[in-house]
């Protein structure tokens, strides 16, 4: 097994009101970090569709970086699929990350209720590449950690060439879960989603959103450094080195970068693991 780092980054769309340009300049940062690929989040909503597939095309046409679309199936239709596809497709997008997305009040009415559905229908549709979300420490809405790694094997059945995991901050949970997969049949290949602590505002928010927990080196690091922005974000920075380190030590070899589109965090991370890429 070769032991060569795959270093992948995850940025999302500007607002309306940011302009397409915004992006375009931490692309240019982005490209130097010389990831593996870039994923782009997915622009839900009439005023944003498109912009996803947009990043995408300019990320593999302008830099030649592979690029990794998001879609969500929350609130949409199979017409509404059906044309995203198409325009992907048309745009020369390969891969995407099959997700079901955040179910607000306005999207519960959905022709799909899980990823699974939408993997089903991407496949219908042909020619893409599968990508598809994990979850080291279980899935908010799982009755049970064993049924999630079921549907890891799910995904994996319908084809999912790579995870990509929700972001952690113990990695005994992403090696569990990698343990457990292997066990239940999954093949496809695990990229650990790491999380740089910038700010407590920021963690405290991912926190919520996700359900991830924050073990007690993270709160003492936070407690330590709440008076002081600059050195809490460089001990951030240091602890998602820390944590590419021993994973791969442990044998991971994947890591998706949750950038928040800063291009500082990033080459900072990848600077950080130079030796191992």
């Amino acid at each position: 097994m070769s032991n060569k780092m795959k270093f992948s980054l995850e940025i999302f769309p500007p607002k309306i009101t940011d302009g397409i340009e915004k992006i375009y300049g931490c692309l240019a940062g982005m490209s130097k970090v010389l990831p593996d690929f870039i994923s782009v989040t997915f622009s839900a909503g009439e005023a944003k569709a498109g912009l996803t597939t947009e990043v995408c095309e300019y990320t593999q046409n302008t830099y030649g970086i592979p690029a990794v679309a998001h879609l969500t199936c929350a609130g949409q239709t199979k017409e509404s699929i059906a044309t995203s596809l198409q325009k992907m497709k048309e745009a020369g997008i390969h891969s995407i990350l099959a997700l079901r997305g955040d179910l607000t009040a306005g999207k519960k009415v959905s022709d799909f209720l899980h990823a699974t559905d939408l993997m089903e229908e991407i496949n219908r549709f042909g020619d893409f590449t599968l990508y598809g979300a994990c979850y080291p420490e279980g899935h908010v809405e799982s009755h049970s950690f064993d049924q999630d790694v079921d549907v890891m094997k799910m995904k994996n059945d319908l084809g999912v060439k790579e995870f990509l995991s929700q972001l952690f901050f113990d990695n005994d949970d992403f090696l569990h879960m990698r343990d457990e997969a292997v066990k239940k049949g999954v093949t496809a290949s695990l990229s650990a989603g790491i999380m740089p602590i910038t700010s407590a505002k920021q963690i405290v928010r991912m926190v919520q959103l996700s359900g991830a927990k924050i073990p007690k080196k993270v709160s003492k690091l936070l407690s330590k450094y709440e008076n002081d922005d600059g050195a809490l974000y460089k001990a951030g920075l240091d602890y998602a080195v820390k944590q590419i380190r021993s994973l791969h030590k442990e044998g991971v070899n994947s890591f998706h970068l949750y950038t928040m589109n800063n291009i500082n965090t990033a080459a900072y991370v990848r600077n950080g693991i130079e030796d191992l890429l």
